[in-house]
């Protein structure tokens, strides 16, 4: 993490998980643990259905809201979707997009992806925006091919005075649900070419203020030795969220000198 430039944050990806009176306990208990620390921005994406509710209930334990995803349109017939207005209006203040499980099970695309961007962008909010390798691309040496070509098109027509709203998650394929986590060294490596890559698209001075963060099995094992790499700026933690001990490890781990 590099404060100077950044700022750190650690998002919570809850999927498809928690009742809303599951979520209204999981806040009584979060509520008395979440460490306050000023240096990290603490969010949690929570489904569709929960966020009016979760706007209310995580309010005093200072963790904002977010969304898992939206649709790249204003208004339309696109039965089961939502805006990114409609988002905002509820209180949303982050939008996951491009996640792997979106673009394997609904067949989201670089294409989609980036006019989720621009949308995101346009209503005020910031996106969350996934990019990740496959095990056997990996294995084939061609992570940071894949890598690049991901944020260059997710970043499309993005404009340089928007860029300090984007999020950029690194969230390998072969880590998401498995276990199986980046070594330190591994993330580092690929966060730091993600900071490449858009300072050869914006300049050192934007790439140094973009936040970067790891997702792939950040746990509260791993979340300190992960998040001194100088350039993962914080975590999308999925299963780990879900448990508010484990969550508020983290952030602890986050709020690290």
């Amino acid at each position: 993490m590099n404060r100077r430039y950044r700022k750190t944050i650690i998002a919570g990806n809850w999927k498809m998980n928690k009742t809303l009176s599951e979520m209204k306990a999981y806040a009584e208990e979060i509520h008395s643990i979440m460490p306050k620390g000023k240096w990290c921005e603490t969010v949690l994406c929570v489904p569709f259905v929960n966020i009016p509710s979760a706007v209310r209930l995580f309010k005093d334990c200072h963790i904002s809201v977010g969304a898992q995803n939206c649709h790249y349109e204003k208004s339309g017939a696109y039965t089961g979707e939502v805006t990114a207005e409609m988002l905002k209006e509820v209180g949303v203040k982050y939008v996951i997009l491009g996640h792997s499980e979106r673009r394997q099970y609904y067949n989201e695309t670089d294409f989609t992806v980036n006019k989720k961007v621009h949308a995101v962008l346009e209503a005020g909010l910031q996106p969350i925006i996934c990019v990740g390798e496959s095990l056997e691309q990996r294995e084939a040496a061609t992570t940071m091919e894949i890598i690049t070509y991901q944020v260059k098109a997710a970043l499309a027509g993005v404009p340089s005075d928007k860029m300090r709203r984007v999020i950029i998650a690194y969230e390998p394929l072969w880590a998401i649900g498995t276990g199986r986590t980046a070594t330190a060294e591994q993330a580092g490596e690929v966060c730091e070419g993600i900071r490449a890559v858009i300072r050869k698209l914006y300049g050192a001075r934007i790439a140094r203020a973009v936040t970067i963060q790891y997702g792939g099995s950040m746990n509260a094992k791993n979340a300190h030795e992960l998040l001194a790499q100088p350039d993962v700026d914080g975590g999308l933690i999925g299963g780990a969220a879900l448990k508010p001990a484990d969550f508020t490890a983290i952030v602890q781990a986050a709020n690290q000198e």
